[in-house]
């Protein structure tokens, strides 16, 4: 006589095998493209946190120059209303390679004057040019690494690339933090303060930010 055959325990074993599966490669796959991102994002959180204690000594540098008479016609001045538009490729060139500032970006376009504003992570510039004279001076100010480092936190003057770059970290962070619950929902039955803990961590925050932060 034949024992009767149980697929349905089987099949749920099988089911949570498989999700268990799932679960653990997506939690190390996100957490492995997350994992240098979130050591930044945790050593910034505390400098900057703390930013009065670690402030840099900005270090300031300027240069002048004078454009060639071929250049100068390029930003010679002219009937046109005030604008914002970039410098001339020529003029931008010659910008980087004189005085050792990036000559991209829209430039503010006066009756007088050329201002490009060059601001930067941990740092901040600018480049000036006499429309007349044909006068360039510039400014360039480092407020060293850990500034930078701030900035890159903050996403402050780093660019699209950078932007794109926090959001694409931000989803990693999530789904590291999504698998991991659910690990944790997986497991909870043999680990009895999985959810004290998961608790605590909720309650915390939100007692101190009721009493503390008004």
């Amino acid at each position: 006589m034949h024992a009767p055959v149980r697929t349905q325990p089987n099949k749920k074993k099988s089911a949570k095998a498989f999700w268990l599966k799932q679960l653990h490669s997506w939690h190390w796959v996100s957490s492995a493209i997350s994992l240098i991102g979130l050591l930044l994002f945790a050593f910034t959180g505390i400098t900057l946190n703390h930013a009065a204690d670690v402030e840099g000594s900005p270090q300031t540098v300027t240069r002048s120059a004078t454009l060639p008479p071929a250049l100068l016609k390029q930003v010679a001045p002219d009937d046109a209303p005030d604008a914002r538009k970039p410098l001339p490729a020529p003029v931008a060139q010659w910008v980087e390679k004189e005085i050792g500032q990036s000559g991209a970006g829209e430039a503010e376009w006066s009756a007088d004057e050329v201002y490009l504003a060059l601001p930067r992570p941990g740092g901040d510039g600018w480049v000036s040019i006499d429309r007349h004279s044909g006068e360039v001076s510039s400014e360039a100010t480092s407020r060293g690494w850990i500034s930078y480092l701030n900035d890159l936190h903050k996403g402050r003057n780093a660019g699209n690339v950078w932007k794109w770059f926090i959001d694409i970290f931000a989803i990693a962070c999530f789904l590291f933090a999504l698998t991991g619950l659910l690990l944790l929902w997986l497991h909870a039955r043999k680990r009895p303060t999985t959810w004290p803990l998961v608790a605590a961590g909720l309650a915390i925050p939100a007692v101190l930010a009721i009493i503390f932060i008004h």
